[in-house]
């Protein structure tokens, strides 16, 4: 497996609960933000994903809440993915303090929907791997 992705976000006062803390909702922003990026890194953007009639989809998320976030908070949101077989692969994700302290862990069960057919393609890691002008950013081999 490379260098782990991240992508460094700051808290803003705007996302935060009536307690102080980053709103549960903005978790999820701050992950889909965080694999957004993972994709542009490896050359792979929305409109490439249009083009092909192509379109990520996530299936099923698990948050883990380990440490408050609060406003001026700067977070480091990891993303890696783990590809298996099938029609679907796993996102693991942590959003860490700059102190590296664990706010919480984001797990996602992920795959690439045929936007024509409508239906999930049998090897996503393969039409991933097929749009990414960098491919290796995505440790699809």
């Amino acid at each position: 497996m490379g260098e782990l992705f991240h992508v460094r976000v700051g808290v803003r006062g705007y996302e935060l609960d009536i307690q102080g803390h980053l709103n549960q909702a903005v978790y999820l922003q701050y992950a889909e933000h965080a694999r957004w990026e993972h994709l542009r890194a490896a050359g792979i953007t929305p409109q490439k994903m249009q083009a092909a009639r192509r379109g990520p989809v996530v299936l099923e998320t698990t948050i883990r809440y380990l440490s408050e976030l609060r406003a001026g908070d700067e977070v480091d949101i990891s993303c890696a993915f783990e590809w298996g077989g099938g029609k679907t692969f796993r996102l693991r994700q942590e959003l860490r303090k700059t102190d590296g302290t664990l706010a919480s862990e984001i797990t996602a069960v992920g795959g690439v929907l045929d936007l024509d057919a409508r239906r999930l393609v049998a090897d996503p890691a393969a039409e991933l791997t097929k749009l990414a002008d960098h491919p290796e950013v995505l440790d699809a081999s």
